[in-house]
């Protein structure tokens, strides 16, 4: 790490993170692709995608008819298709692998929380000299725009709801609709919503942006298992890492997208039916023809790319969604709403590691409540993981990594609380105040996707709040398969950070195809399913990941205690007039070039 002679400082200054940080690898991020046709794609990764998708889409759509002809029937005597395959498969995993989902997601949290409270939580992603490529705003808009948008709105009434109906569950046990259920049924909602599923997206967004900024690997999550693996990242325990990750991607993302198309149809039959004396039905073919106006709105974005359309409609969703949540607050039981958010929070921390280690081993009755409920989120925010981390990671360079993780886990955590406590703590109200079974009633006879339309016929004006809404699940809609086209381009195509315009809309097209057919395979079922099904191999994934961020940050670590990195820092230091930042007065946590732009 010596300065070479032939080199002025900031040259130096300019290579440092190169000379002292990178592995020692000539290997560039997509240098094995393929290029034809306006596409740039990894040679493996990218086609056995393609054919796996293909072979689903195919056996969704043909299931039953192709039972019918060979007279394939269930051990019940019931024809086989594909909605009884999709609920045998859930109940599979959910009976054997549900104790498996509750320890890694403990496990992340733990570890996440490790990393930023030691050391290792002053290492800046993309090195000392890193600079931030966006503004603290952005970066908030645009990961809680990924993260946690259409599943807010679709959950955020129907969740506190049907746990207020059932007694708070098998873990509470309380009395059914009762003072008592309201604030089981909050506390219970913050925990599906808080820190365990921002835990998981910052893990897998901290190794990516770590082993993809500070150590110059491609963007992808074979990157991750660098201290495992080695160069052998670029071949097929690389290649299936990736698969992985691709099919996690797209199936949790089709996942929502599902349940948010499901949300809309139920926004526009209620403000037709409602104001302007038009029934639009709710059914799966409305529904798809959501998912394809959408998604062609969607390309549209994608082709401008990660400035010109993921960030100006990622910032537009958040404007209109806190626009809602202030409304929410203001038009509802404003008081209540307080008392709600102060009182959420209590239950939820009071209970937070019996409800983390929760699996129903001892529970008398209601069993299947912690399948269908925290199993399922579990299950889907692992899916979601590969998605909104690489998301993350590819908007977070410049930050420590204790800023990282403060950002990351606890502001769009407080968020989260903030919007149950607005819009459930609001139909609490209603059923505790004004109408019993006002919004339960409607949500167990028509679908959880009605809740939140049942929710604003109780306050004023219903029909802009319910258009508002109606908005903001497409706006999300399209900033979900936006980012998500962009993460899936940089699996399949090798690492590579831009892609051509074609393959990112190519990617977008698949993402509602993928939704649709769901739709088309039984509904809720089946987008249920593949959420669980593609994220229980992505959990053991998540626990090797755990080990190999430790590795490489525990070498970062020791290479900014080094006296040969030290040595190198005061020589560019004093010959180039540079300013160094020092935390606990050793580490190199920041180095600002003279204009003072660097690291800023």
């Amino acid at each position: 790490m010596a300065t070479d002679g032939d080199r002025t400082p900031s040259e130096v200054l300019d290579n440092l993170q190169v000379e002292a940080f990178h592995p020692e690898s000539d290997r560039e991020p997509g240098e094995d692709n393929i290029q034809r046709f306006g596409f740039d794609i990894h040679p493996v990764v990218f086609p056995v995608s393609l054919v796996v998708i293909a072979l689903f889409i195919t056996l969704t759509l043909f299931f039953k008819d192709i039972s019918s002809v060979l007279g394939l029937y269930t051990p019940a005597g019931e024809l086989m298709t594909a909605s009884w395959a999709y609920t045998s498969v859930f109940e599979f995993i959910n009976e054997k692998f549900g104790w498996f989902y509750v320890l890694t997601v403990n496990v992340i949290i733990i570890a996440l929380a490790f990393f930023a409270l030691s050391k290792y939580g002053m290492i800046r992603i993309g090195g000392p000299k890193a600079e931030k490529e966006f503004s603290d705003f952005e970066w908030i808009a645009m990961l809680f725009s990924a993260g946690m948008g259409i599943g807010l709105l679709f959950f955020g009434v129907a969740e506190p709801m049907f746990h207020f109906a059932s007694g708070g569950g098998s873990f509470f046990d309380v009395g059914e609709s009762t003072a008592a259920a309201g604030g089981a049924a909050i506390g219970i909602t913050y925990f599906h919503w808080g820190f365990h599923p921002w835990a998981i997206y910052g893990l897998v967004g901290l190794g990516l942006a770590f082993f993809s900024f500070n150590r110059g690997l491609p963007l992808t999550f074979r990157s991750i298992f660098w201290p495992l693996l080695g160069k052998r990242i670029y071949s097929w325990p690389g290649h299936l890492i990736d698969l992985t990750a691709v099919f996690a991607t797209l199936f949790g993302l089709a996942t929502a997208l599902g349940l948010g198309v499901r949300q809309m149809n139920a926004g526009l039959t209620f403000i037709g039916t409602n104001f302007f004396g038009v029934g639009i039905p709710s059914s799966v073919w409305v529904q798809i023809g959501l998912i394809a106006l959408i998604t062609s709105i969607a390309t549209v974005s994608v082709a401008a790319g990660l400035e010109g359309g993921v960030k100006k409609l990622s910032k537009a969703n958040v404007y209109l969604m806190f626009t809602m949540l202030a409304f929410m607050i203001l038009a509802g039981p404003t008081l209540f709403i307080l008392d709600t958010l102060v009182g959420g929070l209590g239950v939820y921390l009071g209970n937070f590691l019996e409800l983390s280690f929760y699996t129903e081993a001892f529970a008398s009755e209601g069993v299947d409540w912690q399948h269908s409920w925290t199993v399922f989120y579990w299950g889907f925010w692992i899916a979601w993981s590969p998605f909104v981390g690489l998301f993350i990671a590819r908007i977070s360079k410049g930050r420590t990594i204790r800023e990282f993780v403060g950002g990351v886990l606890i502001l769009p955590s407080l968020v989260s609380f903030l919007w149950v406590a607005a819009f459930g703590g609001s139909a609490l109200f209603v059923e505790l105040e004004r109408q019993a079974n006002g919004i339960v009633g409607p949500l167990n006879q028509q679908g959880q996707a009605v809740a939140l339309f049942e929710l604003l016929s109780f306050y004023p004006f219903t029909l802009v709040s319910a258009a508002v809404g109606t908005l903001l699940l497409g706006t999300f809609f399209v900033t979900s398969s936006d980012s998500g086209s962009l993460v899936v381009d940089h699996l399949t195509s090798g690492g590579k950070h831009d892609v051509p315009k074609p393959q990112r809309i190519m990617w977008a097209v698949t993402e509602g195809s993928v939704a649709a057919v769901l739709l088309l395979g039984n509904g809720l079922n089946a987008l249920r399913t593949a959420s669980i099904t593609t994220g229980l191999p992505f959990a053991a994934v998540l626990l090797l990941m755990v080990y190999t961020i430790y590795l490489g940050l525990d070498h970062e670590l020791e290479i900014l205690e080094s006296e040969e990195f030290e040595e190198l820092v005061d020589e560019i230091e004093d010959e180039d007039d540079v300013e160094v930042s020092k935390e606990s007065g050793e580490i190199v946590t920041d180095i600002d070039e003279p204009d003072g732009t660097a690291g800023d």
